[in-house]
């Protein structure tokens, strides 16, 4: 935390001692990685208490699955409902039986191979059949959680911003999904790795991964009302922001080259919230109008082999979902201290 953060964090708990922070959360994307992310919430919810009240939640590509499941979770129910939307996303997404952990296997094997440097064939995802058939698999997850068709009505009344972010790729831009426009192919578009699956349709318009674009959305939760803008963004960051050294073997320039390219829109994001809290502080923007936020984040803080961002072996995503539970609680402690 910088010196201006903590300055902030000090006059806020002076001023608002008796009142929840408002806080909204951004879950980075990072494939299987974003087990992570649901540990994370999950415990936050369970821990937080009337600390902290959340006023927007975004996501990308995995992280807008933690999203959404958060966020339909409390707006239909409490935080109890989140926890365990999050738990059976996660645990219907594992691999699960034989010819599936199977597949799970030789897929994560075939990305660390191509990223150690051995030559493989590569298949567009628009000949073959076995990228659709998994890409209707989420969509039924999702479905089975989450009542898309209830969206637009939960939206009616004040609850938490909902934005999920993408691509697309016929105009080249950004797009984020916010509130009642998030549906299931928002969802299946914001997690359309390029070389996996197909792109998705929406308002005939071709959309990708979210990873290209805001990983995670962070803009549109700083554009809420005076009373609903938050104090504090809290990140939850799949990809390593610093490494120690020179990358010098394949598959470690091809994991750093994988974590600079997650983090690069992000970094991007936050250095303009970081300039309007300069504005703030200056008195440029009226702060009467404009509130600071301060940044922090929940870092994984243990280094996976990017090819394991494909694997859904479910020992491993337990792993992730309890190292999430370890840092979310270091994080809460740490907030505690200050």
């Amino acid at each position: 935390m910088s010196e201006h953060d903590e300055a902030v964090d000090t006059d806020r708990q002076d001023s608002n001692s008796d009142t929840p922070t408002r806080i909204a959360i951004a879950c980075q994307g990072g494939g299987s990685h974003t087990a992570f992310t649901a540990g994370v919430l999950r415990t936050l919810l369970d821990e937080w208490g009337d600390d902290y009240e959340l006023v927007g939640i975004s996501g990308t590509s995995g992280g807008a699955f933690n999203a959404l499941g958060t966020w339909y979770g409390l707006v239909t129910g409490d935080a109890e409902r989140a926890r365990t939307i999050l738990d059976g996303l996660w645990t219907d997404l594992a691999a699960d039986g034989v010819q599936d952990r199977w597949m799970n296997s030789l897929v994560t094997a075939l990305s660390r191979m191509e990223s150690a440097g051995f030559p493989l064939p590569s298949i567009s995802p628009y000949q073959v059949l076995g990228p659709e058939v998994g890409k209707q698999r989420i969509r039924e997850v999702l479905e089975r959680y989450i009542d898309f068709d209830a969206i637009p009505g939960l939206c009616d009344r004040q609850v938490p911003e909902l934005v999920v972010g993408t691509v697309d790729i016929n105009a080249g831009v950004f797009e984020t999904f916010i509130n009642d426009e998030v549906t299931a192919d928002a969802i299946l578009a914001s997690a359309a790795v390029p070389n996996l699956f197909e792109a998705v349709e929406i308002h005939g318009h071709l959309h990708w991964d979210g990873l290209f674009s805001q990983n995670p959305p962070v803009r549109d939760l700083m554009w809420l009302p005076p009373d609903r803008k938050p104090e504090e963004l809290w990140i939850v960051q799949i990809n390593s922001q610093e490494f120690e050294g020179e990358p010098e073997t394949l598959d470690v320039i091809a994991d750093r080259r994988n974590e600079l390219s997650g983090n690069i829109s992000l970094n991007q994001e936050l250095g303009f919230i970081e300039r309007l809290n300069g504005w703030v502080e200056d008195g440029t923007l009226p702060a009467d109008k404009f509130q600071q936020t301060s940044i922090h984040r929940i870092q994984m803080g243990k280094r996976f082999h990017c090819s394991t961002k494909v694997d859904r072996d479910p020992a491993f995503l337990d792993e992730l979902r309890t190292l999430g539970d370890q840092r979310a609680r270091e994080f809460l402690e740490s907030r505690a201290d200050t």
